[in-house]
């Protein structure tokens, strides 16, 4: 049975009352935005200890953390790119905390190390990443970070001497790199956060050896933190990509020759539309929405003032393009449609070769690499199969693993369905069951569901360590396919886009009442969780219908939708949620903004909020604001916690103790909170998937 729970800390209330379009809104917890204030800093240390002793007291804790070790330590690989005959990669061994980068000479040749984390001396928060490599095959630009921040430090290396260059960016975020073709400089647009001017974009040439104040300026972008710089790098020539996210999202684009002296010159200034350029020798091919909804490729032939010919290579489809790749003499491109995706194997002139041999139900990512070769590297993950890496060739049609991520997992046991139901306003959306076959084959399960519900981002199928420990343990993992997202082409992402947010929160709790309604579980079994954009979502559900749910985990989340655009780089999302500087945004954004409609005196579920001092993406006050807010407001006696770490952000590099450490401490509080066993042993399997109902 869950353990009773003491009081939470005390949270001061100190309103700050703002009046946006004529409406006053109290905020009772401006004071826990400032992160690093003494006052803050007591408040999380206090909810940490109070969060702990939760934790601490679950009495199958240490089985969970078992078991988690054994599904987390093992061998991983990723990151995988390649340049002439030689792979480079990121690895991780058994019982080491962060993976370093490696090379291979060939596809089976034996694993060499070139860049170690723990060299560095730095640290286990310490993680490295490599991100390009010169068009010689000389020099690796790898990344480093600590924790979870999404800024990083930038460093050479010269891979047949494993000597690393005092060449280097400085801590900050790298908007654009190309090596440039002599072997002897590079081309770069990087923001450092400690710089005297924070917000001065330009690009810039740095010749190898020499010291950073000299360096070129190229191109001089404005000095705006609403402005981004970017580069697009081909063997003769560079791109520069301005996007100015002002009142409306504007680009300009410049192109410049490699060879010779000639200063950038701007082929497009102010466009409204995406154009995602690939520069080819003499040509110019480019992914584009203009006059195409869905995307298509196009081949730029440029005049003078602005008078570019537009030629279709890969003409709009009825299915959205959701990714491309020119490798070698070949452009792949990647669709959804109906859930489904699609890989089309085109030449560089669009006459269709083939395409590309795919498994349902499966996901397949391309992996970029370079032009000089038409291998392509995939990656392939389904509900129940860990990520493994393949290398394809367009020639022969040839599929070959390169890698498989080893987890004990029994696979075989485990399978899935679909099914359909109908939401608030009649439209049917689908949603996938996931679960051990003598799961789905009963009614009143014990049950995990999450979704996104933004960006254009489609749920498909994906392995997770949490969700593959709760399977094990008998739980129903359900996932809707709420709109969004590209299911169902931009229309499907465009119904619960900015003034229509609510769409996919509907969604989702329809997807909820139709679990109860049909029999697979009950609200005192069924838990959510999700985390970023899926934090707000479940944070919205949350705050609109508590009794739905049992218990939430909701990770570095946006909760406070009225001012999330006004912290880091996060009002480059207006597109998709509006600001309350609008008065119509305002309207749509107050009424689910989760932090603003919680309600005193209401009793909430057993609620975990995740996040961490490193996040600048989810900036996080949201959860700090949010957990107080929720504290002072509960009347049940589920409890209201906040797991926060200074090292976590938004990116996934904790080292492996932490990441088993905060995984225990998830999987724990739902096991608690479902009454589930998890002792952290797999099961047998048993029993046979039969049908169940399905919505009209």
């Amino acid at each position: 049975m869950p353990q009773p729970m003491t009081p939470p800390p005390f949270s001061a209330q100190d309103p700050v009352t703002d009046v946006l379009h004529g409406v006053p809104i109290t905020d009772p917890y401006r004071w826990l935005e400032d992160r690093d204030s003494p006052r803050t800093r007591s408040w999380i240390e206090s909810q940490t200890l109070y969060a702990r002793a939760y934790f601490d007291n679950i009495p199958e804790r240490n089985a969970i953390r078992k078991r988690l070790q054994e599904l987390v330590d093992v061998e991983t690989y990723d990151s995988l790119m390649k340049s002439g005959d030689r792979y480079f990669f990121r690895k991780r061994l058994v019982g080491e905390e962060q993976p370093s980068i490696y090379m291979r000479e060939g596809a089976n040749g034996k694993d060499q190390l070139l860049v170690s984390p723990r060299d560095r001396g730095t640290g286990q928060y310490t993680a490295v990443k490599p991100l390009q490599i010169s068009p010689d095959g000389r020099l690796l630009l790898y990344e480093v970070k600590v924790g979870g921040e999404r800024t990083g430090t930038f460093e050479l290396l010269e891979i047949d001497t494993r000597t690393r260059l005092i060449d280097f960016l400085p801590r900050g975020y790298l908007r654009g790199f190309a090596f440039g073709p002599d072997g002897e400089s590079f081309y770069y647009s990087h923001e450092a956060v400690d710089s005297a001017q924070l917000h001065y974009r330009a690009a810039y040439r740095h010749f190898l050896g020499t010291p950073r104040r000299e360096d070129q300026e190229i191109l001089y972008a404005g000095e705006d933190s609403r402005i981004r710089l970017g580069l697009v790098s081909g063997s003769d020539r560079l791109a520069f990509i301005v996007h100015r996210f002002f009142e409306t999202t504007l680009t300009d684009i410049y192109l410049m020759p490699l060879a010779g002296t000639r200063k950038p010159v701007a082929i497009f200034l102010e466009i409204t539309y995406s154009l995602g350029l690939h520069l080819l020798p003499g040509r110019i091919v480019a992914l584009t929405d203009r006059d195409a909804p869905n995307r298509r490729i196009v081949e730029l032939r440029l005049g003078d003032a602005g008078e570019h010919r537009w030629v279709d290579i890969v003409p709009e489809a009825d299915a959205p393009i959701d990714a491309w790749l020119v490798a070698g003499d070949y452009i792949l491109v990647s669709y959804s449609k109906n859930m489904k995706q699609q890989v089309r194997i085109f030449d560089l002139f669009g006459v269709e070769i083939r395409q590309l041999p795919l498994h349902q139900d499966e996901t397949n990512r391309i992996l970029q690499i370079s032009n000089e070769t038409s291998e392509i590297l995939l990656e392939a993950e389904t509900f129940t199969e860990p990520l493994a890496t393949f290398r394809y060739s367009p020639e022969t049609n040839e599929k070959t693993l390169w890698a498989r991520r080893d987890i004990p997992f029994a696979s075989t046991d485990y399978t899935h369905c679909q099914v359909w139901f109908l939401s608030k306003d009649r439209m049917k959306v689908p949603m996938y069951l996931v679960g051990r076959r003598d799961v789905l084959a009963r009614h009143d399960n014990p049950t995990i569901m999450t979704s996104y519900g933004g960006f254009g981002a489609s749920m498909t199928p994906q392995f997770s360590l949490f969700v593959a420990f709760l399977l094990e343990q008998g739980c129903l993992f359900a996932l809707p396919n709420i709109r969004g997202g590209l299911e169902f082409g931009v229309s499907w992402h465009n119904a619960a886009k900015r003034r229509g947010r609510q769409t996919a929160y509907d969604d989702f709790l329809s997807a909820a009442e139709w679990l109860f309604d049909t029999g697979w579980t009950a609200r005192d079994r069924l838990a959510i969780f999700g985390g970023s954009n899926s934090g707000l979502l479940v944070g919205a559900a949350l705050t609109q219908r508590p009794d739905l749910f049992r218990a939430v985990v909701c990770m570095v989340p946006l909760l406070d939708m009225l001012r999330y655009h006004l912290f880091d780089g996060a009002y480059i999302w207006k597109d998709e949620f509006g600001t309350a500087e609008d008065s119509n945004d305002f309207a749509a954004l107050v009424k689910y903004s989760p932090y603003h409609n919680i309600c005193d005196g209401r009793a909430y579920p057993a609620t975990l909020i995740i996040s961490g001092d490193a996040d600048h993406t989810c900036n996080s006050l949201h959860a700090r604001k949010m957990t107080a807010r929720l504290q002072a407001a509960n009347t049940s006696h589920y409890p209201i916690l906040v797991d926060y770490n200074k090292f976590r952000g938004h990116s996934p590099v904790l080292p492996v103790t932490d990441r088993i450490d905060a995984l225990t401490d998830r999987i724990a509080f739902l096991c608690e909170q479902l009454n589930l066993p998890c002792k952290g042993e797999s099961h047998e399997p048993c029993g046979f998937l039969s049908s169940k109902p399905t919505a009209n």
